[in-house]
Formats: structure tokens, C-alpha cells, sequence
């Protein structure tokens, strides 16, 4: 591994190891997929990964008001890859499909006409995005794996490509950008990566859900505020959901392996809950007389704050749902 410029830049065995050992704070439902489109090849000479990061993180900060580069990672033309921003981060890659959500940006513009992936490359990606899958326990399907593309640029509902839509990750990207094409050509590689790795150990048992309340919450190495931070792990940020194993004193304790602890006061449980219907309107408030503001496809994972006359309200968002088409978990 080498680093510079505050990133790390390794190969697909490093990241596979790397990865299985990060604790992140938050819960990840999804994993996304993007391509740069610009730069592009032609602006890779072999050597200048930290160079090209750099000059994404500058773009994004300057030019787009961001507070870091937009994605986790980056995937490089030989197979390295570059970490990006803190995992404790939310993206800024996706509009509306950002929460709980993983970033991968593909160095290259894999558009019909563009740049033909290298193998080193594609193997990387599969490699990456199965990884990702394994550590976050993520069930394999078009739910878990996305696509900008299926994502409308102006309001942020998931149209699968049917509107007003970026053709990212590239309208050639393992054959195709479309539900159809990731199904037939780039889900059964990740699948096929993951077979005959060991089962991971039985998740711990999980008392609840909270979601941070506060601008950043500091993780602490026992239920007291005197207690020093916990220096392997980064405040949990706005908005984050966190699996609590065991409370104490009004302190809620967020890893099943380590003595790491955030105060309960900045947190509202929520509860995990999956869409029963084909397609469920998001609304802006409790009732069908206000406006529709997203849709959510069956299947889709969604954390609840709160419930109001038969209506269930997303996390933070000012975004309401039909209790009748969800199941709790």
C-alpha cells in the first residue's frame, strides 16, 4: 500500500483484507457504481493515481461546494484503487440515493465510443463490489448494487433509466447500463467471485437502530463522557444509522467487537423496514394530499423515525410512506 495526499492506494487483495478490517459506524444498504467519463484514459499515464484523485477531491470541493471528493473509492485502468472520502461519510454521487450508501467512481468514460475497460480493471470492479457486498452482508441484486443511470438527474426517484438520466456508469459498462444488462453480465460475475468463500460468522444480535441527530457524534471506548475517543474510528456523522448491541447509563454501545460507545441523547431509534409493493410513492408528509416526491421500488430498505395516522417517516427526511406496504424487520 502506498498513501499521499491523505489517500491509500492499493491492489484488489490488499482492498479484500483492507476492508474486512474498517469499522464503520454507520449501516450501508447500498453500493454504487459510477464512471468518471472525465477524466478519462487518455488522462492516465500509469503512475499519477494520488494526482488524479487529488484534482477530483479540488473539483468536487471548489467547484462543487462539497465538503470532500464525492466518492469512497476510485478504481484505477491498472487495477489499484484509491480510497476517497471517510467511510463514515455519506456520498455526494447520487441525488436521492445517497443515504446508507458506498460510492465506487471507475477511472475511465465506458460509454459506447469511449474507453474498453482493461481486465486488470474489470477485475477490480467485481472484485471491489463483491467485497463490499461480503463485508456489508448485502444481498445480491439490483437493490443493493446500483446505478446512476437508474436514477432521475432532477428529483432523485429511480426510474431505471427511463427519464431524465446520466448514462452512468457508461452505456457500455459490462455490456450495458440498463437492470436487464446488469442482471444478465455484471451481477453473476460479483456472484461468482463470492462463491466458496467461507460463510461469514452469524451476525451479532442487533437490540436496535438509532439515527444520529447530532452534526457529529463522538465514539467513545466506554459509556462515559470522560472516557477518551475511540482512536481506530470517527465520529458518526448526521444522519448516520447505527446498529446498538448493548446499553448503558443512556450510552449505546455500536460494535459487537469493540468497546466503542456514542451518547443515546443525539440518537432516535428507528426501525428497519422493506417495501412490500411494486412501486411505493414517497411523500412529503403524512397523507396522500401532499405532493409525491420519490419512488421506491419492492425490496428497497428503508429506516423509519416516526409514525403519524398510518404514514411512516424516512430517518431525518421530511419523507413519508404507507405503513401498509412495508415490512418491519
Amino acid at each position: 500500500m502506498e498513501s499521499k495526499y491523505g489517500f491509500l492506494k492499493m491492489s484488489l487483495p490488499e482492498f479484500v483484507a483492507w476492508i474486512q478490517e474498517q469499522r464503520i459506524a454507520r449501516t450501508i444498504l447500498t453500493v454504487q457504481q459510477h464512471h468518471t467519463w472525465s477524466p478519462s484514459y487518455i488522462h492516465f499515464n500509469g503512475s499519477n493515481h494520488f494526482e488524479r484523485q487529488s484534482a477530483m477531491k479540488n473539483y468536487h470541493v471548489r467547484n462543487n461546494g462539497w465538503q470532500d471528493i464525492g466518492q469512497h473509492f476510485t478504481s484505477f485502468p491498472d487495477g489499484s484503487i484509491v480510497t476517497g472520502r471517510s467511510l463514515e461519510l455519506t456520498p455526494a454521487c447520487i441525488y436521492g440515493a445517497n443515504r446508507d450508501s458506498i460510492c465506487m467512481e471507475h477511472f475511465g468514460n465506458f460509454d459506447k465510443g469511449g474507453d474498453e475497460m482493461t481486465p486488470e480493471q474489470r477485475e477490480t470492479v467485481v472484485g471491489m463490489t463483491a467485497a463490499l457486498c461480503d463485508k456489508f452482508r448485502l444481498p445480491l441484486n439490483s437493490f443493493s448494487i446500483i446505478y446512476h443511470h437508474w436514477f432521475d438527474l432532477n428529483t432523485g426517484k429511480r426510474n431505471n433509466g427511463t427519464g431524465n438520466n446520466k448514462s452512468c456508469p457508461g452505456s457500455n459498462f459490462f455490456g450495458g447500463n440498463k437492470i436487464d444488462d446488469f442482471n444478465r453480465n455484471f451481477l453473476p460475475l460479483v456472484s461468482q467471485k463470492l462463491q466458496g468463500r467461507p460463510a461469514p460468522a452469524p451476525p451479532a444480535a442487533i437490540q436496535k437502530y438509532v439515527v444520529v441527530t447530532a452534526n457529529l457524534l463522538n465514539v467513545r471506548e466506554a459509556p462515559s463522557g470522560s472516557a477518551p475517543k475511540a482512536s481506530d474510528r470517527g465520529a458518526a456523522q448526521l444522519g448516520s444509522i447505527l446498529r446498538i448491541y448493548d446499553e448503558s447509563n443512556g450510552w449505546l454501545k455500536i460494535s459487537n467487537s469493540q468497546s466503542h460507545w456514542v451518547y443515546g441523547q443525539y440518537t432516535i431509534e428507528v426501525k428497519r423496514a422493506t417495501v412490500n409493493a411494486n412501486v411505493l410513492r414517497v411523500r412529503s408528509g403524512p397523507g396522500t394530499n401532499f405532493s409525491i416526491v420519490d419512488n421506491l421500488m419492492e425490496s428497497e430498505e428503508v429506516f423509519i423515525s416516526e409514525e403519524e395516522n398510518g404514514w411512516c417517516k424516512i430517518s431525518l427526511e421530511e419523507k413519508w410512506l404507507s405503513k401498509n406496504y412495508l415490512n418491519f424487520s
